[in-house]
């Protein structure tokens, strides 16, 4: 189904999860943005700005935690870490205290957290969710909005996982900045009647057309740009990481990476103000990068970078980090 953005394919999912199992209740997790209208607002659980002043919003929606191993507090190797283990059990307890499992219709999950701060779970998270959800007939619904169409190596980042979806949401990328967005789904789910959902403007021809040449360009050659480049720009964050005493954390799949400030590594005390002025600082050298989640700076540069340009920004970045060193 053809939306126009990001957060109407997520008003979609959330539509079609309600229609599809005839139940009401949805999961998601701590750190989500899945969008800003009612029912995208109502999933996601990023920032209190975003929702502060417009409740009451969609109810019947839980949040848990997501894994993030950087800042598990235990143990957390993998395959299966300490993290990954305790946001499963916080899914369990919910169906024990608040929520019956027979009365949840989908549960909606970024494969990389994108505004919680570029987060990578270990496989075992996205593997336990699929599992949950089969054993109890729940919708698992990957919003791949931000880390989809190319951006991680693969198509989508759910392949990396081994992890096949019930639900795909997609926008940003699928049409190179033409608005379009899409979900996918297969066939015995995707069973609203004529009537059930609709968009007037929805896989307009020109955007279609854009989305098509895209995905040719994708397959061309731009995915394979994107793990190569992305391997080398990893490498290149590591290597400040091991003279900058400001980056605690380096991770990412692809061309989609983050770097997480702190003021200290073993306490791991986030450095928002200190990324803050590394990004306005950048800013003013030429250098364009976003913020997410508490101190991370996001790498997510147009799949046709090259290594050059990426030196180019590394350099920069050196410069701006000399000042905590």
């Amino acid at each position: 189904f053809f939306t126009n953005s990001g957060a109407e394919s997520v008003e979609a999912a959330f539509k079609l999860a309600r229609y599809h199992t005839g139940r009401q209740h949805m999961i998601a997790f701590f750190g989500a943005f899945h969008g800003r209208t009612m029912g995208a607002l109502s999933l996601t659980g990023s920032k209190v700005v975003q929702r502060r002043g417009f409740a009451q919003l969609i109810p019947m929606v839980s949040h848990i935690d997501y894994a993030n191993c950087y800042r598990c507090t235990k143990s957390c190797e993998q395959p299966l870490g300490a993290c990954c283990l305790d946001s499963l059990n916080q899914l369990e307890d919910l169906f024990k205290r608040t929520v019956a499992p027979q009365e949840v219709a989908g549960i909606i999950v970024e494969p990389i957290q994108g505004e919680g701060g570029y987060i990578v779970p270990p496989p075992a998270f996205h593997r336990g969710l699929r599992e949950i959800c089969d054993r109890h007939g729940i919708l698992l619904i990957a919003d791949e909005v931000q880390s989809g169409m190319g951006r991680t190596g693969k198509m989508f980042a759910m392949e990396h996982f081994g992890v096949v979806p019930d639900v795909i949401c997609l926008a940003k990328g699928i049409a190179s900045g033409m608005p379009l967005g899409a979900i996918i789904a297969r066939e015995g789910i995707m069973d609203w009647g004529p009537g059930s959902h609709a968009s007037t403007f929805g896989g307009n021809p020109v955007s279609c057309v854009a989305a098509l040449e895209t995905i040719k360009l994708l397959e061309a050659g731009l995915m394979t740009n994107a793990q190569v480049v992305g391997e080398h720009l990893m490498s290149r964050l590591r290597e400040l990481m091991s003279r900058h005493r400001l980056i605690g954390d380096v991770r990412g799949m692809g061309l989609m990476i983050g770097a997480e400030l702190v003021r200290d590594r073993t306490t791991k005390e986030y450095a928002s103000t200190e990324r803050d002025e590394v990004v306005q600082e950048c800013f003013r050298r030429g250098l364009l990068l976003l913020g997410s989640g508490s101190s991370t700076l996001r790498f997510c540069p147009p799949l046709v970078v090259t290594q050059a340009q990426c030196d180019t920004a590394i350099k920069i970045l050196d410069e701006v980090l000399a000042k905590w060193s």
